[in-house]
């Protein structure tokens, strides 16, 4: 929708100023410095004077024009979803757009008690499958979500999160918002590339980080070029079982840079994949013995790799049987994929940190955090070289380096630290700027370009953000179709946007409109984000997402996704003895639990079945044991066991933890340990 300007809107009517008045207050902005005070303006309001409003606030037309953008009225719904990477809290956030309301926490490697995660027999048997050699792990790094695409568009049917801290991925099911499974690569020990799909979702892409001997084994840091390797790793995906199927997975041994981000090709450049690296220097750190540190021997040479993976052909190699078993998973040995054509290497300016594919598929567009530049490779060129044989020579371990000047389409000056770059429907790129704290807008170019009229490859303009944005996201930004209309910024330090709330200060999502065509980008909205460090985004129109309002039917398993073989339903709830074991079938409804008394003696095992027989939507209720670590989230229609030894004696009430009806405080039992 074309913007009016900012002489129109003043001259906007009182009819017209009354609408954007009350939404400017919906809001939420900040009391502008002088202005009025809360009843004053309350006041003002009721009396319909909303011109007032807007001039004791100091509100400008760009002020009033981002609330109007922004506000979502009551009822209404986003137009957009997000869901972003929870960083250290291990879980992940579901913010709308463009009212950057957030909608929910999906708990995914850490216990989340609101939503009874990780305290049902089911939940921990999904934590459990991330436990590391053996460890259990309570905390995750969570870096990259993915949407499941169909096509190279995203389908809302799945997500998938990874863990950079423990090299782990996980599945969520967008039916319910729920994680289904956890695995842990047993052949690293950190990732960061990860997690991305390829067009149709049959692999889930987790790239390394830093190299380690492969399979977690033990090597001397002298050892490093001959005995460390980086990774990376193509899970199967059975989008019919909603699994990732490790059986028919596979990972490919690197050299020991460090991979970073990747990007599976789509459109032209389908069935390639595409990831950076950084340290190809092999720096091994050791200021403690006076080494070069890692900042600096990392950084030393102009170029690093970009690597280039022919898919299809290692997955030949691989069902040829041309692997290695490393720790149970299959790996496609790196002399191998040298020999064969699957891997290879094209120089990218030091320390890369993004690389991303247009639309199309054609361009991959590489941001140097230390390059002023992004370099555009064009992928027809890198395939023609490979075909030619336009090699500049082979690194140590024996792979080919595509010649710089045969894959080079473009370099574009754009500021300084370029990290990552995205997509809109109009033919623009967007690039963050982690040192000048903007986001860069320019134009693309050759076949990607669009009907903008601007010249291609240009820098259009900059807007900043506060600050030290990492990554970015547009709606649908990095799909075959991009949407454009919005961007929002991940900005790692808020500094001065918000109340201080002591040393450990938010993170802020910015939210920026770039709609308009012949117009300056305009930020709209600061969200601080209260639980770091989110890493990543990926923004779907809300109306591809199908998910239940309640369970398909009373005893629904979330896990399995079908009804419970435990399930209990009206008139079959009982208690049982067997020897030194009691089990209990309990249903839960508004407004109590049946039964309300369970006796045990202490040293009892204790398997208890729960189902909330409720069918009306939002009707949950929790099930909380004191003394015992149990704190449940029954959705209506869901069943779920716990199972637990009796080892404190006493009297513990439960309770329905989550407000239901009236007589919530009355939903209550009594659990009876006798010594």
């Amino acid at each position: 929708m074309k913007r009016s300007t900012g002489a129109s809107r003043r001259r906007s009517g009182p009819g017209v100023w009354a609408i954007i008045g009350l939404a400017v207050l919906a809001t939420g902005l900040g009391w502008a410095a002088g202005c009025g005070s809360a009843p004053e303006i309350v006041s003002k309001v009721a009396s319909g004077d909303t011109d007032a409003v807007i001039a004791a606030r100091g509100l400008t037309p760009d002020d009033v024009y981002a609330a109007v953008k922004t506000f979502v009225p009551t009822g209404q719904k986003d137009d957009y979803v997000m869901f972003s990477s929870g960083g250290h809290s291990g879980q992940v956030f579901v913010i709308g757009v463009p009212s950057m309301r957030l909608l929910k926490v999906i708990g995914v490697y850490t216990p989340e008690p609101w939503q009874g995660w990780g305290y049902s027999d089911e939940t921990r048997a999904v934590l459990a499958g991330g436990n590391v050699r053996g460890k259990e792990i309570n905390w995750a790094d969570t870096h990259h979500p993915a949407l499941s695409e169909t096509g190279g568009e995203y389908d809302g049917e799945w997500l998938f999160i990874n863990d950079k801290a423990q090299a782990r991925v996980a599945v969520i099911d967008l039916r319910d918002f729920e994680t289904k499974q956890i695995l842990n690569n047993p052949i690293t020990t950190s990732d960061h590339g990860g997690t991305f799909v390829t067009p149709d979702t049959e692999w889930v892409i987790e790239g390394g980080q830093y190299a380690a001997p492969l399979g977690t084994a033990y090597a001397s840091i002298d050892k490093y070029a001959e005995e460390y390797r980086g990774m990376v790793t193509f899970w199967k995906f059975d989008r019919q079982a909603g699994r990732i199927d490790p059986d028919r997975s596979f990972a490919m041994e690197l050299p020991p840079y460090w991979q970073d981000l990747c990007d599976a090709g789509k459109l032209v450049s389908d069935g390639w994949v595409f990831c950076n690296s950084f340290n190809t220097e092999m720096a091994t750190g050791g200021i403690e013995e006076d080494n070069p540190p890692f900042e600096a021997g990392a950084s030393q040479r102009d170029m690093d790799y970009l690597h280039v993976i022919d898919l299809k052909k290692a997955e030949e190699l691989v069902a040829a049987g041309e692997t290695v078993t490393v720790e149970g998973m299959k790996m496609l040995p790196l002399d191998v994929s040298a020999a064969n054509g699957v891997l290879h290497f094209v120089p990218e300016p030091k320390s890369p940190h993004g690389v991303d594919l247009t639309p199309n598929g054609e361009y991959l567009v590489i941001s140097g955090k230390l390059d002023p530049h992004v370099t555009v490779f064009s992928f027809e060129k890198i395939r023609q070289a490979i075909a030619d044989g336009a090699f500049s020579g082979t690194d140590d371990y024996g792979v080919n380096i595509v010649d710089f000047d045969a894959a080079l389409e473009k370099q574009i000056e754009l500021g300084l630290g370029p990290l990552h770059t995205q997509f809109d429907d109009k033919g623009y790129a967007y690039t963050s700027l982690f040192l000048d704290t903007a986001v860069a807008r320019w134009s693309l170019g050759g076949k990607s370009a669009g009907s903008h009229g601007d010249p291609d490859w240009t820098l259009i303009e900059k807007i900043p953000v506060h600050y030290n944005v990492g990554h970015i996201v547009a709606a649908e930004g990095d799909t075959v179709s991009p949407d454009g209309g919005y961007l929002v910024a991940l900005n790692k330090w808020s500094i001065d946007r918000f109340l201080t709330v002591g040393p450990l200060h938010p993170q802020n999502f910015q939210l920026i409109d770039i709609a308009g065509t012949g117009e300056s980008m305009k930020l709209l909205y600061d969200m601080p984000i209260g639980v770091g460090e989110p890493h990543y985004v990926q923004m779907i129109k809300a109306d591809k997402l199908k998910a239940w309002e309640i369970y398909p039917e009373i005893g629904w398993n979330p896990l399995t996704q079908s009804k419970d073989e435990h399930a209990v339903m009206i008139g079959e709830e009982k208690v049982e003895r067997r020897g030194n074991t009691v089990e209990v079938w309990m249903t839960a409804v508004r407004s109590h639990f049946t039964p309300e008394r369970v006796n045990v003696r202490k040293g009892d095992n204790v398997i208890w079945h729960i189902t909330n027989i409720e069918s009306a939507k939002d009707a949950t209720h929790g099930f909380a044991l004191p003394g015992y670590n149990y704190n449940l989230s029954l959705e209506p229609g869901e069943s779920t066991t716990i199972e637990f030894e009796a080892d404190l004696g006493g009297v513990f009430t439960y309770y329905c933890s989550e407000f239901c009806s009236a007589l919530h405080l009355e939903m209550v039992g009594y659990f009876l340990v006798a010594p």
